[in-house]
């Protein structure tokens, strides 16, 4: 038998006494013969089978490329004009893209901005409107009545907002901010990132009117004039600004001292509390005495006038009065004898227990004072 000797390209010769085929055998065993075994692990020569065809079929990679051409080239089904089926799906897309793009649903509370390749073109109302499509013009639908807040200071943070009243004290502020969308083209252009704009806007404006009230003040009665301050002063910033925003309130949630110097702060206020509760406690008690003492005056002046009108009959009568005041506690002996005085002694006036008294009563007298 004869053995190709001819070497393909991609393939190798083994020398002799290799350890899978004898002398001038083919690695790949694709000689047509040779005195020693093929080598198992090489897999057979491509290009023998008929018309030069590969025994083994297409790779994986083949058959992956021939689907691919199949779906892209003139394998794709015709329409009976003959124009691919592919170029009538790409108009039902761009069709359907420029109907998403176009027309626009604005809510009852909503304003649409239309962007002219990124530049203002106008403001849509409520309702249905038609732009052009996207990438053209572009819509942002805006809610403009939506009360937007923004909590800053302790209140919305977890770092103290320090701020120095007018009596250089200091004051850890926590308050929120309130707002809504006023003109919706000058929200949208004038301002990059509103949220921090307003934040920032806030707090010089709140640090403002702190420098001009006590503690006290900031504290306890002021916090609506700070309120009202604070709006007006945000409102007058963000209007330069062309912000398009409106404040609709300020509301002071936390006023306390610093975190450091607090438990001394309640002390202090505590005491403070407690001094001004004695000090009504002593109002109070003197107004009561006040009006004692014009009490006792007012009956004082009925009886002088009554005393003015009959002053024996008023004098007799306060006597009396003041007698049964006198006597009211005091054991009473009763001696009823007219032009006589008798003897009585005095253990018995004035007995060591409650008993009643015995009424002594004068008898006949002889000469001499002797019965």
């Amino acid at each position: 038998m004869n053995t190709d000797m001819t070497q393909r390209p991609g393939q190798t010769s083994m020398s002799e006494g290799g350890p899978w085929g004898g002398k001038d055998e083919d690695r790949s065993g694709g000689g047509g013969g040779g005195d020693g075994p093929r080598n198992p692990w090489t897999p057979p020569p491509r290009g023998d089978g008929p018309g030069g065809r590969d025994p083994r079929g297409p790779s994986a990679v083949d058959e992956f490329l021939r689907r691919a051409r199949d779906s892209f080239g003139g394998g794709l089904p015709q329409r009976p004009g003959g124009r691919p089926i592919w170029l009538y799906v790409a108009g039902g897309v761009a069709v359907l893209w420029v109907a998403i793009t176009s027309f626009h649903s604005i809510g009852a509370k909503q304003q649409g901005v239309v962007s002219t390749l990124g530049s203002y073109s106008r403001t849509l109302s409520p309702g249905i409107s038609m732009t052009f499509p996207a990438p053209f013009q572009t819509v942002e639908v805006i809610d403009v009545q939506e009360i937007r807040t923004l909590d800053l200071g302790s209140a919305g943070e977890e770092a103290e907002k320090l701020m120095l009243t007018e009596d250089q004290n200091i004051i850890n502020l926590g308050y929120s901010v309130r707002w809504n969308i006023s003109d919706p083209k000058q929200y949208s252009f004038q301002l990059a990132e509103p949220d921090v704009t307003i934040a920032e806007v806030a707090e010089s404006a709140m640090r403002a009117v702190i420098a001009t009230v006590s503690l006290s003040d900031a504290m306890g009665a002021g916090r609506n004039l700070i309120e009202s301050q604070v709006q007006q002063r945000m409102q007058e910033i963000l209007d330069g600004y062309g912000a398009g925003v409106r404040i609709q309130g300020i509301a002071v949630k936390q006023a306390d001292p610093p975190d450091a110097v607090n438990d001394a702060f309640k002390e202090v206020s505590a005491a403070q509390q407690a001094a001004e509760t004695y000090t009504n406690q002593a109002q109070a008690y003197a107004q009561q005495l006040a009006a004692q003492s014009q009490g006792e005056a007012a009956a004082f002046d009925k009886v002088y006038e009554q005393y003015r009108m009959a002053p024996d009959v008023t004098r007799r009568r306060m006597y009396y009065e003041t007698m049964e005041k006198v006597l009211a506690g005091v054991n009473k002996t009763i001696v009823e004898a007219p032009g006589v005085t008798p003897y009585l002694p005095l253990p018995a006036v004035r007995p060591t227990t409650r008993v009643p008294t015995p009424t002594v009563e004068a008898g006949p007298q002889t000469q001499g004072g002797q019965p």
